[in-house]
């Protein structure tokens, strides 16, 4: 009786530890089986993680265990377009990099008139992940600030500094940033610097240990089954660089360590989110692919663990996207 009481007590055990952890201890790629390239993840104060993606006024989507997404509207509609997207047939909206700054959400987004040197980075602000979203304005313009294809921005901050990366297969450049209390946001020209090379793409940084590594995106994003749209890293000392390779070739000269590409069941992965942690610790990565059984989603959204080898280095397991794998490990927290 004892030991049938013990074994009940331990699979109720494992039970809990699947409510706390889901639905269920392991999930399957896509974890988003929607159209959602160039995802940004952020978890809410109430412990909400919210997920914006490429799309029609960037739709966002909502989850609490980083697995099962609901979607919950999106950052721009018809009120509240950026000027230049709304007045301009050719203006698309592309990579969205959300973060929370002087307790505001603030919307980092890209603007795309169909040309490399007409291409511009803005800002919008809200008080809550789902908005409503206000437009701040433009931060860079291509031709001003001379850098052509000026996308894909990444936001960090460092040693009480705010910084922004970005760049597309153009080089890539870093930027410091002037910020007052009440998000007012504005470049310091004098501060731009490269910190990259032409074979990268939707940059981000992460900070482990002594390092800062630079995650990045090279290939082809387009062509469906045929994308060669892969994940790199490079890690340096410094934020600024330089970035090297585990040879100590520099970023500047393209140098990288490939740590996820394509499979025969998923192609193109990559433009990853920046690197968020579960409740247990550890690094998982969202990004977006290509499902080779379903290539009418196009770019779906995905999630890897990333696991970190003696000399600190980050990798996936195998190099390609997981198609089943263990879940993230999420408490839930009580409503008040």
């Amino acid at each position: 009786m004892k030991f049938f009481l013990l074994i009940c007590s331990f699979f109720i055990c494992l039970n809990c530890e699947a409510a706390k952890r889901g639905t269920s201890v392991y999930y399957e790629n896509p974890v988003l089986p929607a159209t959602a390239p160039d995802p940004s993840v952020i978890r809410g104060d109430d412990g909400t993680f919210y997920l914006y993606a490429t799309g029609k006024g960037y739709p966002i989507y909502k989850s609490t265990d980083m697995i099962h997404w609901e979607f919950v509207g999106r950052v721009f509609n018809d009120a509240n377009y950026p000027p230049l997207v709304r007045n301009n047939r050719k203006a698309t909206l592309w990579a969205p990099e959300i973060r929370k700054i002087n307790q505001k959400y603030v919307l980092f987004y890209t603007m795309w008139f169909g040309n490399v040197w007409l291409s511009a980075i803005g800002y919008a602000t809200a008080d809550s992940p789902t908005g409503p979203f206000v437009d701040r304005g433009v931060l860079i313009d291509s031709k001003p600030i001379n850098v052509s294809q000026s996308i894909d921005q990444f936001y960090y901050e460092d040693r009480g500094k705010s910084y922004l990366f970005w760049g597309s297969f153009r080089d890539i450049y870093a930027i410091e940033l002037s910020i007052s209390k009440d998000v007012t946001i504005a470049i310091k020209p004098e501060t731009k610097v490269k910190i990259a090379g032409t074979a990268f793409e939707g940059t981000n940084i992460w900070k482990r240990g002594g390092y800062y590594y630079m995650f990045a995106s090279v290939g082809n994003y387009a062509g469906g089954a045929k994308s060669t749209y892969r994940t790199v890293v490079a890690r340096s000392k410094k934020l600024l660089g330089p970035y090297v390779n585990k040879q100590g070739v520099s970023v500047l000269d393209n140098g990288f360590e490939e740590i996820l590409h394509r499979s025969d069941k998923f192609t193109g992965p990559g433009h990853n989110a920046g690197i968020i942690k579960d409740d247990a610790g550890q690094t998982w990565m969202f990004y977006h692919a290509y499902q080779v059984s379903n290539l009418k989603l196009k770019r779906q959204g995905m999630l890897d663990k990333i696991e970190w080898d003696k000399a600190g280095w980050p990798y996936i397991a195998d190099k390609i996207p997981s198609e089943r794998a263990e879940a993230p490990i999420i408490k839930v927290k009580k409503q008040k």
